[in-house]
C-alpha cells in the first residue's frame, strides 16, 4: 500500500506509478512494504511533477537500497525532477538553498541546470534516477555543474527592449523623468494620443541605475515563483518594466487567490510599475495599491489620454 498525504493536488499523487515505472527500467524494484510519505508541512499545497525525484530518493532511502553512509548526509541535500530548472519555481528554492535550508547542494534532474547562481552552491545535473541511484551508492561519481552567471549577468545588463537615448523631442518630459527616475517619485504624464507616453515609459528603465547582483536575485525568485522567467536567461540582468492592462483584476494586481502567487506589483519590484490609461483601472485595484503604500524600485509611472 502506498499512501501519500500533506495536500497534494492531482500530478503528486500519480508520481507513485512513475517512481515504480523509473525504478523497474534502471533494475530497481519498489519497497513491497507498506510507504507512508508525508510531505510537510501539511498546511501547504504541493503542485507539479518536480516532487517524483525526492519522494523516490526517500523510498529507496527507506529501503536501504541506498547505502547507511550516504543516507546521513540526506539532510544538506535538495531533490528536484525539472526539464528546465529555470522554470517550476526551482531558481527561488536555489537560492533559498544558501540561506541553510538546504545547505549547499541540490539535485536537478537536468544535465546542464540553468539554476546554480547560487555562490555556495554545488548543483548536479543528471539524466536518470540510476545516475542518482549510483553515485549516492559509491558507483559513480558526478561533477558539480558549472555556470558562468555572473559572466552572463553582467554581459547583459546594457541589454534593453528600448533605450531612452533613441527618444527625440520631448525635451522638458524626458528632463522630469530623469529627475523622478533619480529621485526615486512615481509620476504621471498627461497627453493626446499618440505623443508618446509609453514609448518613454517603457525607455525608464534604461536610465535606472544598474540591478546590482542582490536586487537581480531577488528579482529573479519572485518572477521563478511565478514562472515568468525567460528561456533564455537565469538570471534577470535588467530592471523589469510591468504594464498591466487596465481590466486587470485584483489579485492579479495584488497576488493572491486559491493557489498564492505573486501579482504585477510583486513583479514590478525594483523596475517600472506602468499603468496604462490610469483612470480605467478600478476603483478597487487603485484604492489597494494607495493602501499598501507599495514599492517596486527606483520609480513608478502612469499614463493617462487626458483626465
Amino acid at each position: 500500500m502506498f499512501y501519500l498525504v500533506g495536500l497534494p493536488d492531482s500530478a503528486v499523487k500519480e508520481s507513485h506509478q512513475r517512481i515504480i515505472s523509473a525504478l523497474q527500467v534502471s533494475g530497481y524494484k519498489m519497497p513491497t512494504s507498506n510507504i507512508v510519505i508525508n510531505m510537510a508541512p501539511a498546511d501547504i499545497r504541493k503542485e507539479g511533477s518536480a516532487y517524483d525525484l525526492p519522494l523516490a530518493v526517500g523510498m529507496l532511502a527507506a529501503s536501504e537500497t541506498i547505502s547507511d553512509e550516504k543516507l546521513s548526509r540526506f539532510s544538506s541535500w535538495a531533490f528536484s525532477l525539472t526539464e528546465d530548472p529555470a522554470h517550476e519555481r526551482s531558481i527561488a528554492h536555489c537560492h533559498q538553498s544558501t540561506r541553510g535550508i538546504f545547505r549547499r547542494t541540490y539535485c536537478s534532474g537536468t544535465k546542464r541546470p540553468r539554476s546554480s547562481s547560487g555562490e555556495q552552491l554545488n548543483v548536479y545535473g543528471v539524466t536518470h534516477i540510476k545516475e542518482v541511484i549510483e553515485f549516492f551508492s559509491g558507483k559513480r561519481e558526478l561533477s558539480p555543474t558549472v555556470v558562468d552567471t555572473r559572466t552572463e549577468f553582467y554581459n547583459q545588463q546594457e541589454i534593453y527592449e528600448a533605450d531612452f537615448a533613441d527618444v527625440k523631442g520631448q525635451e522638458n518630459v524626458k528632463r522630469a523623468l530623469e529627475v523622478a527616475s533619480a529621485g526615486g517619485h512615481n509620476a504621471i504624464m498627461i497627453g493626446a494620443p499618440g505623443s508618446g507616453k509609453s514609448m518613454m515609459a517603457k525607455c525608464l528603465p534604461s536610465i535606472l541605475p544598474a540591478l546590482t547582483l542582490k536586487e537581480s536575485l531577488e528579482t529573479t525568485k519572485i518572477h521563478s515563483v511565478a514562472g515568468k522567467l525567460s528561456k533564455n536567461s537565469s538570471l534577470i540582468s535588467c530592471r523589469p518594466f510591468r504594464a498591466p492592462h487596465h481590466t486587470i483584476s485584483q489579485v492579479a494586481l495584488v497576488g493572491g487567490g486559491s493557489t498564492p502567487q505573486p501579482g504585477e506589483i510583486s513583479l514590478a519590484h525594483h523596475g517600472i510599475l506602468f499603468l496604462d490609461e490610469l483612470p480605467e483601472f478600478s476603483r478597487n485595484a487603485l484604492e489597494v495599491i494607495l493602501d499598501n503604500r507599495w514599492k517596486t524600485g527606483r520609480s513608478a509611472s502612469h499614463a493617462s489620454n487626458g483626465v
